[in-house]
């Protein structure tokens, strides 16, 4: 009885090995993945399809100095793509383009990187 005890344990081990040895060749394949498609999408040009968090990632700046100016509160990950921003604010994608790029060009050197994300204010406690 205890050598059937002994080869389950030895099969449960093997199971447990090569599951993580497959999750981690998952995320190191994803990790690869998304190396290479970031490195080819660099300072795409910006178009009505993308998101801000898209166009923070593929020109490296912060969300929230995009959010900051369009004039919109920054905070949850905005879901809707340029030309739902735009229609929304009754402006052209050329005219938010034109907004991004400029708030783009000053977070970038030579211009003193951009602070933080502004805090938002705390409901303050019943006394």
């Amino acid at each position: 009885m205890a050598r059937g005890n002994q080869h389950f344990g030895r099969i449960a081990l093997i199971v447990a090995l090569v599951a993580a040895i497959g999750f981690t060749a998952f995320h190191a394949m994803r990790l690869v993945r998304d190396a290479i498609y970031w490195n080819a999408h660099q300072d795409e040009p910006i178009e009505g399809w993308m998101t801000i968090g898209y166009i923070a990632h593929s020109y490296h700046v912060p969300p929230h100095v995009l959010f900051l100016a369009l004039g919109m509160p920054p905070g949850p990950p905005e879901r809707r793509n340029l030309a739902a921003i735009a229609a929304s604010r009754g402006q052209s994608i050329g005219e938010i383009r034109a907004i991004l790029n400029r708030a783009i060009i000053h977070a970038r050197p030579p211009y003193p990187p951009p602070g933080p994300p502004p805090r938002t204010a705390a409901p303050s406690a019943a006394r």
